[in-house]
């Protein structure tokens, strides 16, 4: 079923409407997952955990809809299939750090409120925006 679900080419709807809803959903994962996280431990480095946790929550996701929803990508091969994924999750990290350092910004200058979460979703669109153009030129090879 899910293979049918990526394979079908999306209509209607265009590449930037669709890359932001993904984009979106993925951050919705990410701050759900954080706020979970943070409702249950309170502990040393509990913002880190947080963040980390969201992050992995939202990688595969946001790969597999890029990958068919955002590429086209349908190259046959479970190893170029695996080596994508890796170079994926590389150049995540360079997005990763921009959408943390806004983060953390907004949470020292709030003072552990709220106001962290305004800095999340900058950095988070920020980050998907970088990730977008990096994806394209080097993990996927178009769009």
């Amino acid at each position: 079923m899910l293979d049918g679900i990526l394979a079908a080419r999306p209509r209607g709807f265009s590449l930037a409407a669709r890359y932001v809803a993904f984009a979106l959903l993925a951050s919705t994962l990410n701050l759900l997952v954080q706020m979970a996280v943070m409702g249950l431990y309170h502990g040393p480095w509990a913002l880190l955990l947080a963040m980390a946790a969201g992050t992995a929550a939202g990688l595969a996701p946001k790969f597999l809809l890029d990958k068919y929803w955002i590429f086209y990508d349908r190259a046959p091969g479970r190893l170029r299939g695996l080596r994508q994924f890796i170079l994926y999750g590389l150049l995540s990290v360079v997005t990763t750090l921009l959408f943390w350092a806004f983060e953390i910004t907004f949470h020292w200058l709030g003072d552990g409120g709220p106001l962290r979460y305004v800095g999340a979703a900058l950095g988070l669109g920020l980050g998907y925006w970088a990730k977008y153009h990096l994806d394209r030129h080097m993990v996927f090879g178009r769009a």
